[in-house]
C-alpha cells in the first residue's frame, strides 16, 4: 500500500493513533471479536507507517490474538490450561450479575461457557456496565483447586480485568489540534477512513448519510432513524466501531433492560451506553405494553420514570431498518416510516421525537473490493473516545447571528436542527477555537433542515391538516436571503415542489404551437451591476427572445410601480429557459420574464407550487390566452398548487371539468403589476 497525501498529512498529527485498517479487516475475519478489539491491538503494538513497525507489531498481535481468544469447541482447552497453570489470560466479554443469596457478584465468560466465576465487588463498581450486557477486556482467569472441592465451589475467579477502551486523560486535546492540519473535505475523508471506508469510492451524498450515522456519538440524547436498502453497512458503525455503543439485534428488548431494572434498581442501556441502536427496526417490541409510551417520553425528555423515581439518561436512541421496495413505491404506497412496527408507524407524537431521518436510499451497497479502505485512519478506540467526551459541549452557538431558521419550523423542529447543526459541528470541528466558515456552515445547516424537514414529510402524509406547511428556511445572516431546504426523494424537475424558489426563478407555461400544445418552462435570472439583458440560451429560440424583450421594455417602463426606487437600468440580467416539454420555444411568457425580472432585482422568492400564465405586449397590456383549459390541466399534471391566470380567460375555464377544479387553486390578476404583486413572496 503506498501512502497517499491524506496518510502523510495524518501521519504527522496522529503518529502513534494511526492503524491501517486492511490489517483490522484481515483479523477480525479470523478471529471472534469486534473490529474495534482488534484495533485495540493494533493500536497498542502496530501505531505506525513504518513497514519494520508494523511487521514486528503484528507478530505481537497475532500472537495475542491467537492465545487470548477462545474459538468455538476450545472453551476445555482454555479451562485445562487454567487449571495446569493457575491462571490463563483472555480478551473476552465480562458480564456479571448479583448472587443475592450469597451476598455477592458473580461474573459470565460466554466464550468459556461459565457463568458462575468469583469476581471482585470493585470491579463490579467501576465497570457498571457489565451488569447490562457486558464488554470486552482483558482479563486474567485464575483456578483455585481448594475451591473446586467444595461442595458449590467456584473454582474460577477473574483476577484482574482491563477494559477495551482508551483511558488517557488528554485524547479530546489531541484529536481537536490534529483537525487543525486538514481542510475541512480532507477531514471528512479521514473520518471515513478511520471507520473502514475508502472516501473515493463514495459520493457527497453518501458521505453526509454516514456523518448523520456519527452524530449520536457526539450528540446526548440523539434520536436517528435510517431507512434503506439491504447491504448498505447501516449497523456497522453501531456495531464494530465503539464500544459506547450496543445493538439490539432483530428489536428485542425488555423494559428492565433497556431502562432500569425496578426489582434490583439496576439502570439500563439508555444510562450505560452512548448510543443504543435497534437494528431491524420492523421487529421492535418490549415485553411490556407501557414500553413503547416509556420509549416515547425518554426520547422527548431524556428521562423516564419508574416508581418513585425520575431518572435522567443521555444514551441516544437509533433505529436502523430495511425497505422492502424503492422510495418512490414506498411513498406511493403509505410513507417512509411505514416499516415502523403498528405501534409507532402511523403515531405522528412518536414521529416528532426523531431529530434527524438518514436517507439510506443514498448510500451504496457496500462492496468490500470497491468501499473497504486500505490506508491509514485513527485508532476505534482512541476515535470512540474521543467522540464520547465530544458529548459533554454543546455547538449550537455556532448559529446564532449568523443563521436564522424560518417561520415554519416548531419548537420541536428547531431543537431537532439544533441538536442536528451541533452534531456534525462537533464531528468536523472538535476544535472549538477553529472559525467556520459560511460556506460550510451552510451545508451543515442545510443537512440539518433536511434530515428533519424528511420526518416532518411523513407527519404531513398521516396528518395533513396538522403538518400543513413543512417549507422549511433558513437565512445566513442579516442581509442574506431565505433559501427553502426540500428533501431530494419528494423533489423532481418536471414537478412543480411546494417550496418557494429562489429570486428570479419562475415556473411558467408557454401556450405552445398548436400541434405541440402548451409546455412547462423554468425561467432563472441573476442580477448585478452593469446594464441591459444577456440571454444564456445559445442558440436563443426566436419567440424566447421575443419574450425577454417585451418583458424587459415593461420593466423600464413601469419600473416605479414595479420595482419602487430601484433602477433596472444599473443592473444586467442574466436569463436562462429551461424547458421541460415538446415545446421548447420560450413564445408568449413576456409576463413570467417580467416577474422574475422584478423578484431578481428586489431579492424576493416567488411563490412555491405556483405557475405563472400571460404573454404581454410593449404597451403592458396582457394578451389573450389561446388554450386556458389545456394549460389548467398540463399544471394539474405538473403537480402545481396554484395556477396564476390574467381574469380575462375565466370564460374559457367554464370549459374545464368539475373534478379539476378542485385539484388546483387558480388565481386572476388583472395587469401586470397585480400579477408581479401576486407571484412574490411578502
Amino acid at each position: 500500500m503506498e501512502l497517499d497525501t491524506l496518510d502523510r498529512e495524518a501521519a504527522g498529527v496522529f503518529d502513534g493513533y494511526l492503524v491501517r485498517k486492511d490489517l483490522v479487516r484481515k483479523y477480525a475475519r479470523q478471529y471472534p471479536v469486534p473490529t474495534y478489539v482488534v484495533e485495540f491491538l493494533l493500536g497498542r503494538y502496530c501505531a505506525s507507517i513504518e513497514e519494520e513497525e508494523i511487521a514486528e507489531g503484528l507478530r505481537i498481535v497475532e500472537q495475542q490474538l491467537r492465545d487470548r481468544t477462545v474459538r468455538t469447541g476450545e472453551e476445555e482447552l482454555f479451562k485445562s490450561r487454567a487449571k495446569e497453570e493457575g491462571s490463563v489470560r483472555l480478551i473476552d466479554i465480562v458480564r456479571a450479575r448479583l448472587d443475592a443469596k450469597n451476598d455477592c457478584y458473580i461474573a459470565e465468560l460466554p466464550s468459556l461457557a461459565l457463568r458462575d466465576v468469583r469476581i471482585d465487588d470493585q470491579f463490579v463498581r467501576d465497570n457498571e456496565r457489565m451488569l447490562t450486557d457486558g464488554f470486552y477486556a482483558e482479563i486474567t482467569v485464575d483456578y483455585d483447586g481448594i475451591i473446586a472441592q467444595q461442595s458449590s465451589g467456584r473454582p474460577f475467579g477473574i483476577d484482574s480485568l482491563r477494559p477495551i477502551q482508551m483511558s488517557k486523560s488528554d485524547v479530546l486535546d489531541h484529536f481537536a489540534r490534529g483537525r487543525l492540519a486538514f481542510e475541512t473535505q480532507e477531514w471528512i475523508n479521514f473520518l471515513m477512513r478511520s471507520i473502514g471506508l475508502e472516501p473515493s469510492a463514495l459520493d457527497e451524498r453518501a458521505k453526509k448519510v454516514m456523518l448523520l450515522r456519527m452524530i449520536p456519538f457526539v450528540e446526548r440524547n440523539f434520536n436517528l432513524v435510517e431507512l434503506g436498502p439491504r447491504g448498505t453497512g447501516k449497523s456497522h458503525l453501531f456495531q464494530q466501531i465503539s464500544p459506547y455503543a450496543h445493538l439490539i439485534s432483530g428489536g428485542k428488548a425488555t423494559v428492565a433492560k433497556m431502562f432500569v431494572n425496578n426489582a434490583t434498581g439496576q439502570r439500563g442501556l439508555v444510562c450505560q451506553y452512548d448510543v443504543v441502536c435497534f437494528d431491524e427496526v420492523s421487529g421492535i417490541s418490549f415485553d411490556q405494553k407501557d414500553g413503547v409510551n416509556i420509549m416515547k417520553g425518554y426520547m422527548a425528555s431524556g428521562q423516564f420514570s419508574r416508581g418513585k423515581e425520575n431518572i435522567r439518561a443521555e444514551g441516544g436512541i437509533v433505529m436502523v431498518g430495511n425497505f422492502d421496495v424503492d422510495v418512490e413505491q414506498q411513498q406511493r404506497i403509505g410513507h417512509l416510516l411505514s416499516p415502523l412496527p403498528p405501534e409507532m408507524r402511523n403515531d405522528t407524537a412518536f414521529m416528532d421525537r426523531i431529530h434527524a431521518y438518514a436517507p439510506g436510499w443514498d448510500f451504496p451497497k457496500l462492496n468490500p473490493n470497491e468501499h473497504l479502505t486500505d490506508h491509514f485512519g485513527l485508532v476505534s478506540d482512541f476515535l470512540s473516545e474521543c467522540w464520547s467526551r465530544l458529548r459533554s459541549s454543546n455547538r449550537v452557538s455556532v448559529l446564532q447571528s449568523r443563521v436564522y431558521l424560518g417561520g415554519a419550523l416548531s419548537g420541536r423542529d428547531i431543537e431537532a436542527v439544533n441538536k442536528t447543526v451541533s452534531g456534525l459541528t462537533k464531528l468536523l470541528f472538535p476544535n472549538e477555537e477553529q472559525e467556520i466558515s459560511d460556506e460550510d456552515l451552510e451545508w451543515i445547516v442545510r443537512l440539518a433542515l433536511e434530515a428533519r424537514r424528511r420526518v416532518k414529510e411523513q407527519q404531513k402524509r398521516v396528518f395533513k391538516s396538522e403538518f400543513r406547511n413543512t417549507h422549511f428556511s433558513y437565512t445566513l445572516g442579516l442581509d442574506g436571503v431565505e433559501q427553502f431546504v426540500s428533501t431530494p426523494e419528494l423533489h423532481s424537475d418536471e414537478a412543480i415542489d411546494g417550496d418557494p424558489l429562489p429570486p428570479g426563478q419562475v415556473w411558467a407555461v408557454s401556450p405552445g404551437a398548436t400541434e405541440a400544445g402548451p409546455g412547462l418552462c423554468r425561467i432563472e435570472v441573476t442580477c448585478g451591476p452593469g446594464s441591459g439583458v444577456k440571454i444564456l440560451n445559445q442558440p436563443t429560440p426566436g419567440p424566447f427572445r421575443e419574450s425577454v424583450r417585451v418583458g424587459e421594455q415593461n420593466l423600464y417602463l413601469r419600473s416605479k410601480e414595479l420595482v419602487g426606487d430601484r433602477n433596472p437600468r444599473e443592473e444586467e440580467f442574466s436569463i436562462q429557459l429551461r424547458a421541460m416539454d415538446a415545446d421548447k420555444t420560450g413564445g408568449g411568457i413576456g409576463l413570467p420574464v417580467l416577474v422574475a425580472l422584478c423578484g431578481a432585482l428586489l431579492g424576493r422568492n416567488t411563490r412555491g407550487g405556483t405557475i405563472i400564465v400571460g404573454a404581454l405586449n410593449l404597451g403592458g397590456s396582457v394578451e389573450l390566452v389561446p388554450n386556458a383549459v389545456q394549460i389548467a390541466e398540463l399544471s394539474i399534471d405538473k403537480q402545481a398548487q396554484t395556477l396564476l391566470m390574467p381574469v380575462s380567460v375565466r370564460r374559457q375555464l367554464n370549459d374545464l371539468p368539475d373534478d379539476l377544479w378542485t385539484k388546483i387553486n387558480i388565481e386572476f390578476y388583472k395587469d401586470a403589476a397585480d400579477a408581479v404583486f401576486k407571484a412574490l413572496e411578502e
